[in-house]
């Protein structure tokens, strides 16, 4: 077998651009997806995942129960097709959306629902007394939440957080379904075109593995520098020193 690597050199036939280049533009759209979705999934996750904890508040625990058992159990590439033909049917203001905006929404939305059953477990986690705690300083039970609990939960969920981060990046790669130019459908498209399906498919697992491998890395920094020396979880109880 012959590597032709200089096939990333070649024109793609679009006036001027080479295939690298058009590979380069597709990793920044996979970003793009990836980033943008986080966004939506760990803020509304945390809303989420709090609302499922929150003490005499049965209905607004159930909605977010709801939520997360909607875009938990319904596969994601239902999900992108959902948002992708059936919302601006349904709603004709999403009509003039972009096909990006409607993907962020599918991955964010799907996304969410896995982070808040880990901002669930997260304030389970910690002991009774730390909202007891914030309760004697006379915080409102929102102020609690703000200034106490999730501080510490979100220290506790980096971990598997980490984990769902990299999924997502990966996860990302389900919106060439609706036509959006990332990775996956740049391999696709460009190796129809040059008939190198292993040079190029070798070159874009190498960017996702890459990008995968930094947000492994930046997580992995962000925990060492919020951890908490002494704190321990284990059974719902801890401590701090």
């Amino acid at each position: 077998m012959t590597w032709e690597w200089q096939v990333f050199l070649n024109d793609d036939g679009s006036g001027g651009r080479t295939y690298l280049a058009w590979m380069m533009d597709a990793w920044g759209w996979t970003l793009a997806v990836a980033g943008t979705s986080w966004v939506v999934a760990v803020t509304i996750g945390a809303l989420m995942g709090t609302l499922r904890t929150l003490p005499n508040s049965p209905w607004l625990v159930r909605l977010a129960n709801v939520w997360v058992e909607l875009f938990r159990n319904i596969p994601l590439l239902v999900q992108v097709f959902l948002w992708y033909f059936v919302v601006p049917k349904v709603f004709p203001a999403f009509q003039q959306v972009s096909g990006f905006v409607l993907v962020v929404f599918a991955l964010g939305f799907f996304t969410s629902a896995r982070i808040a059953e880990q901002v669930r477990a997260g304030v389970q986690a910690l002991p009774k007394g730390q909202r007891m705690a914030g309760m004697a300083m006379g915080f409102t039970t929102a102020q609690t939440y703000r200034y106490v609990i999730l501080p510490m939960a979100f220290r506790i969920i980096l971990p598997p957080l980490t984990s769902e981060s990299m999924n997502l990046l990966k996860n990302s790669s389900i919106a060439f379904a609706v036509s959006i130019a990332e990775l996956t459908m740049f391999a696709m498209q460009a190796q129809e075109e040059t008939s190198r399906g292993i040079e190029i498919y070798l070159a874009v697992t190498a960017l996702y593995a890459f990008s995968a491998f930094a947000v492994n890395r930046i997580f992995s920094f962000i925990e060492k520098k919020v951890q908490i020396p002494g704190f321990i979880v284990a059974g719902g109880t801890g401590g701090g020193h």
